[in-house]
């Protein structure tokens, strides 16, 4: 309840403090405050920088493995926390404000697309190899599906495996790999049948420096300006057995599993996102002033910041019940999914609502605007795309 007396300046009752909603506690409040400490005084000061160079240091995984940060969900005995997804979720959200959707989308790359698959199907040894010095920030991993001819189409992959003595001989190409040009290891998703198809893909660990694994280029994008993107080719590269992830042919199952958290991931970056750009707009509709008032003083100007927050609210709620639905180990797939579609293109809307309301300003490259817009545009493709997201909740509702 709001404390006694306490009065807003117009005279209504003031809010009362906000507590953790499930399911955070006071634990991931303690962690959260740490988080965001270090994002503004280690990360966000080097947005610029980063966003200039089109390139973040390998510095920033030490530090982040240094702090515990890239290793939150995993067990301590591979150098992780020993903590959970809910943990990783605070870290992902704390990550929206540093300025820089590259920033994040690298370190996002790392610790929520490219290892997970490697702590949920890996061996002990490839465990030991990969996930351990992913944690301990001396490896950095890139998870490879898309190919010039099949994104959405996981299906249609190309890149082809062919079984030789002791491993396999792979040739094709991927792209659009986050951490493609710097990653040491690539969980790779190629075909080990000539069909493909649901029953012909397996995954297999590329690794840096062997022979015919080239990064044939680095491309350019509309945001996530800090966050290397590559195109990777293969030819005749020889990968040993023990590079196996899973079961051979059941790579179509494993890139499904792994899609569940990544997508949720992105629901819970976005809808954190939007908050932080929500702080930002008020407290500039407060001090911005037009016709001698504050700008927050014009309706038109309160009407699109309480339809920014109903975006927002209803995109938390709604990631917050899924993530709820993972952690305990339900299927989540169609609340997934509901949270990625409902989130990715609201982001979107709420950037660039910040920006009419920033005016001239937010398309100024100082104040950050213009980039949270730039960078958002990724989410309804990313990740799967709203199209196929709709597809997916039409079966998941029985159509």
């Amino acid at each position: 309840m709001a404390q006694s007396g306490a009065l807003t300046d117009q005279g209504l009752p003031a809010a009362a403090p906000r507590r953790p909603i499930p399911p955070f506690g006071e634990e991931h409040a303690d962690l959260r405050e740490a988080l965001r400490r270090f994002v503004a005084t280690e990360l966000r000061p080097h947005a610029e920088e980063w966003e200039d160079a089109r390139w973040f240091p390998n510095e920033v995984f030490h530090r982040m493995a240094e702090l515990g940060y890239l290793g939150l969900k995993y067990p301590e005995q591979y150098g992780g926390e020993g903590g959970d997804y809910v943990h990783q979720a605070v870290l992902i959200e704390e990550l929206t404000r540093c300025g820089s959707g590259g920033l994040g989308a690298g370190l996002g790359a790392h610790m929520d697309i490219a290892t997970p698959p490697i702590f949920k199907f890996g061996t002990e040894a490839q465990k030991q190899r990969y996930l351990a010095p992913a944690i301990r920030g001396e490896k950095i991993g890139a998870l490879g599906i898309t190919e010039p001819d099949a994104g959405s189409d996981v299906a249609g992959l190309k890149t082809f495996a062919r079984r030789v003595d002791g491993g396999y001989v792979v040739n094709g190409s991927k792209t659009f790999i986050t951490n493609g040009a710097r990653a040491d290891f690539v969980v790779t998703a190629v075909k080990t049948t000539q069909d493909g198809g649901h029953q012909g893909l397996s995954f297999l660990v590329l690794e840096r420096g062997m022979e015919g694994f080239e990064v044939a280029g680095k491309l350019e994008k509309l945001g996530w300006h800090a966050s290397d993107t590559a195109e990777l080719s293969f030819n005749d590269v020889f990968v040993p057995e023990e590079n196996l992830l899973g079961e051979e042919n059941r790579g179509f199952y494993l890139i499904m599993a792994n899609f569940q958290w990544e997508r949720l991931a992105m629901a819970l970056g976005a809808a954190a996102k939007m908050e932080h750009l929500i702080e930002r707009t008020v407290e500039y509709a407060k001090e911005r002033t037009a016709f001698g008032r504050p700008i927050g003083g014009f309706q038109a100007i309160r009407h699109k910041i309480a339809e920014m927050a109903i975006k927002h609210e209803r995109g938390r709620d709604i990631t917050y019940h899924g993530l709820r639905l993972f952690v305990n180990g339900i299927d989540a797939t169609r609340e997934v999914t509901m949270a990625k579609l409902a989130t990715q293109r609201d982001l979107f809307d709420v950037a660039d609502e910040a920006l009419q309301i920033f005016g001239g300003a937010g398309y100024m490259k100082e104040y950050g605007i213009e980039r949270a817009a730039r960078d958002a545009r990724l989410g309804p493709i990313g990740g799967g795309t709203d199209e196929i997201m709709k597809e997916i909740l039409g079966k998941q509702l029985g159509l």
